[in-house]
């Protein structure tokens, strides 16, 4: 016969955790050793990478405007080539083109977008010829004129670096992403001497999670990055400013917010500008080879009107924040060097979009600080460069960090907080995506942008397992419970657990299980003990496991269902299946949605008045 079984044992307070000492904070493991040696050696590697490629940067830029051998970085602003400046853009962009049509077609873009697709599609592998010709294909495009950074391309080349030696090894998908993500990390490290902002932007852009697995390997890669580059490269800091006041009041603080605002509408029409420029090359009937040269082509008028827009702008972006440009320098790099950069940047070459943002967001602050109150020479430049970083990129907690390791002005923590939270918060609430998503999506795939605790991390199988489940005696025959079997219309569920008189599991067994006894055995399997007839091996949950682990489980046993027992004991405790895990997500759904006012106050009127409760 068949019995009806529920287990009362979590109502009573019996079922407790009896393994919690083995569930930690994190999943790491010793293997992060190993690999962080090798995280350790990328980020040097990738330091020599990036002098390599600034240096490549300033030899074509010499090359190109001067005529002269040397790898100095110069702005192409003081040249003496008047008109024939025009053609200067114009052949480097018919350069990349050709070299990405029968090179690469990865080196195409500003960098960023190309690590995050290696990472989501390809398991973090980067071919090789793309560490040779993504920092080539930028030196020739920036040093030509292109109103580019040098950090887009070196964080795909740094990438490029740390996957090309993680494909060297033994290794898992997710620890060649490390290693990915730590050589772009040491590449943008080393390239700024700004060693945190480089592992916060790792981890708001290209790791896609935050475990000391992955932070651990890349921080150090970055650090040491940073200390190779104070021997090749340097100290920093890039661009020092005069200093700030510690507090700048309410007003200040205002200011910022307005600031933040401003930066989010410039953010976003930044983004709009660059796809709806490349959504004009789309249309044209040309191959996508040729587009550069368009780019070039307006890169080059650009040049004739504004020679400043011209190259990395490093130069003007300290000017800016020095408090010491005109307001022709900032209408300049506002109108012109946006123009430029949006058609250039969509008709697909190749360069980088912090130091243009930094630059554009320094002019807007340029601005913003003929009305705003006086805080210091550079003070509103700085925060709008924050503001701008945090609102285009989506990475807040980068762009402060970042524009304090540019300055180390620590005073303005505070006011770039306000300032780039806001822009944010902004471009969040008005844009789907963002100037580096936005290229992914464009692909046909999506990722997201927000990190939380998956439900089933923290919910246990004892919070959703059935406990009123049909089970079936072990001492039984199939005859005895067969005719039950065959009036039970209930077919919800389709394993049965067979248990011992103690209550202990001995196996389970399928309906078609025992149908297809019943059809290869006939009338003669009827005599059959249950205990005979269960299944050799299952798959089983114990009460205090996390959901996660279950669910691991169901997809590498390729089941949707499984037996829960009591450690040691092997007493039948339940069943969880597929669905039952979906109440973990049910429960996180209602958090997320229900709206509900828990407390309430209540309003007693004088004696024999009315009451009104709120």
């Amino acid at each position: 016969m068949k019995a009806e079984f529920q287990n009362n044992a979590a109502a009573e307070g019996k079922l407790r955790p009896n393994r919690n000492d083995e569930l930690g904070d994190f999943t790491t493991t010793w293997r992060v050793i190993p690999i962080s040696l090798l995280a350790i050696m990328i980020g040097a590697v990738c330091a020599f990478v990036a002098l390599a490629l600034l240096r490549l940067i300033g030899l074509f830029t010499n090359l190109f405007y001067f005529g002269r051998w040397n790898t100095a970085l110069v702005s192409p602003a003081g040249n003496h080539l008047g008109v024939y400046s025009l053609f200067i853009p114009i052949g480097g962009a018919l350069v990349v083109g050709v070299m990405a049509r029968y090179g690469s077609e990865r080196i195409r873009g500003h960098g960023i977008p190309e690590a995050i697709e290696s990472i989501l599609l390809n398991g973090s592998r980067i071919e090789p010829k793309v560490a040779l010709l993504k920092p080539l294909s930028a030196a020739i495009s920036i040093g030509s004129g292109g109103p580019f950074g040098a950090e887009g391309p070196i964080i795909m080349t740094g990438g490029a670096v740390g996957s090309l030696i993680a494909q060297l090894f033994h290794l898992t998908s997710a620890e060649r992403k490390t290693l990915l993500v730590a050589g772009a990390a040491g590449g943008m490290s080393a390239t700024f001497a700004a060693p945190v902002a480089a592992v916060l932007l790792a981890v708001e852009l290209l790791l896609f999670e935050w475990k000391p697995r992955s932070l651990i390997p890349v921080a150090l890669a970055s650090a040491m990055a940073a200390v190779v580059r104070r021997y090749i490269l340097g100290f920093g800091p890039l661009f020092p400013v005069p200093d700030h006041p510690l507090f700048i009041g309410p007003k200040g603080l205002l200011g910022c917010g307005l600031v933040g605002l401003l930066a989010g509408i410039l953010s976003a029409l930044l983004t709009v500008s660059v796809y709806a420029a490349e959504d004009a090359f789309q249309r044209l009937k040309i191959h996508w080879m040729w587009w550069p040269a368009i780019g070039g082509l307006a890169i080059g008028l650009g040049g004739l009107v504004f020679p400043q827009a011209l190259g990395v702008g490093y130069d003007t972006i300290g000017a800016l924040l020095q408090g010491s440009v005109t307001t022709k320098v900032i209408l300049g790099v506002l109108l012109v060097k946006w123009f430029i950069w949006a058609v250039s940047l969509g008709s697909g070459t190749s360069g980088g979009v912090l130091a243009p943002l930094l630059m554009m967001g320094g002019a807007l602050g340029g601005l913003e600080a003929m009305f705003l109150p006086y805080e210091g020479a550079g003070f509103w430049p700085l925060i709008s460069m924050g503001a701008i970083l945090g609102g285009t990129m989506r990475s807040p907690f980068t762009s402060i960090v970042f524009a304090f390791e540019l300055t180390h002005d620590a005073n303005v923590f505070l006011p770039l907080l306000v300032g780039s939270v806001i822009a944010h918060g902004f471009t969040v609430l008005t844009l789907k995506r963002s100037i580096l998503t936005e290229k992914v999506a464009r692909r046909g795939y999506h990722l997201s942008r927000e990190y939380a605790v998956d439900p089933l991390e923290i919910l246990f199988v004892r919070e959703v397992m059935r406990t009123k489940v049909a089970v079936l005696p072990a001492a039984s025959t199939l005859g005895e419970i067969w005719n039950s079997l065959r009036v039970d219309h209930r077919q919800e569920q389709r394993l049965l657990p067979v248990v011992d008189a103690e209550g202990r599991l001995v196996g389970v067994v399928t309906r078609g299980d025992l149908n297809r006894r019943m059809e290869q055995n006939g009338n003669d399997a009827l005599d059959r003990p249950l205990g005979d007839l269960v299944r050799g091996s299952m798959v089983e949950a114990h009460p205090d496991e996390p959901l996660r682990i279950v669910v691991y489980r169901m997809v590498e046993k390729s089941c949707t269902r499984m037996p829960v027992v009591e450690r040691g004991t092997r007493k039948f405790l339940g069943l969880v299946s597929l669905s039952d895990l979906l109440k973990a997500r049910s429960r996180h759904l209602e958090e997320e949605s229900r709206r509900e006012r828990s407390l309430k106050f209540k309003w007693f009127a004088p004696e024999g008045g009315i009451k009104r409760t709120m």
